[in-house]
């Protein structure tokens, strides 16, 4: 199966092994994976800014990037979250709102194209320790996913899965938000840490680094033993 890779822009420069791991992944489970290396941001940050008309112009870049006869999968379920739900509020007639519904049904977070499109959940991958899970709040809200990590994360040989409290409530980050409202984020974070912690797992996983970036601000503050991985990372572990 032909795949067309998504790296949002902030795992291109700050967590790129994630989305090399995906690859590794998506190769492992047959898919040839292409990689257009003019692709940018999916707009997300200007729109949720208010800067409608500046998102156009970036949104507009990535239906040009990509095209809507193969799969575009994604690291992320806020990136695609935000292609599939909001790009037809700027996109509202001709070609390109064509083009934006064509793409917004073929754009797919990692863990759900692995579950609900390629129907695979092994991929021999090992890790030693405890886990708990954080759903994002886009995972849960805008792709409507909550049993595709844990099947993925129940097949990690050496594994053991440990629910945390309040598993379904915000880290706190929220793009802006975490910027207009800091001191409200970082409690959210806080909390979102602490009951992580409390479960004594050793990793905390999740499919959006944004989440695990920004509660990985207090876990590294505090030095707490608590690595955050996302599940890309996770299912190439132990090859």
């Amino acid at each position: 199966m032909n795949v067309q890779l998504f790296v949002p822009c902030f795992v291109d420069q700050l967590y790129p092994d994630a989305a090399m791991n995906m690859v590794k992944v998506l190769r492992k489970a047959g898919c040839a994976v292409r990689y257009n290396a003019n692709q940018t941001c999916c707009g997300q940050p200007a729109f949720n800014a208010g800067f409608w008309d500046d998102a156009k112009t970036v949104c507009s870049k990535f239906l040009a990037d990509f095209d809507a006869d193969s799969y575009i999968v994604a690291p992320s379920a806020s990136c695609v979250g935000f292609v599939r739900n909001y790009y037809s509020k700027l996109f509202t007639e001709g070609a390109d709102a064509q083009k934006a519904k064509a793409i917004g049904e073929k754009i797919f977070e990692f863990s759900d194209f692995l579950v609900n499109v390629l129907q695979q959940t092994k991929f021999g991958a090992r890790l030693e320790g405890v886990a708990t899970y954080h759903d994002s709040c886009a995972a849960l809200r805008e792709c409507h996913l909550k049993t595709e990590p844990r099947t993925l994360l129940a097949e990690v040989a050496g594994l053991q899965l440990v629910e945390m409290n309040d598993v379904e409530t915000c880290c706190g980050f929220g793009g802006t938000f975490a910027v207009k409202f800091e001191p409200i984020s970082i409690n959210m974070g806080e909390q979102k840490a602490e009951n992580a912690m409390a479960t004594n797992a050793d990793y905390l996983i999740s499919t959006d680094l944004s989440c695990l970036m920004h509660i990985g601000g207090y876990i590294d503050k505090k030095s707490i033993p608590l690595k955050p991985m996302h599940l890309a990372d996770v299912l190439a572990s132990g090859w």
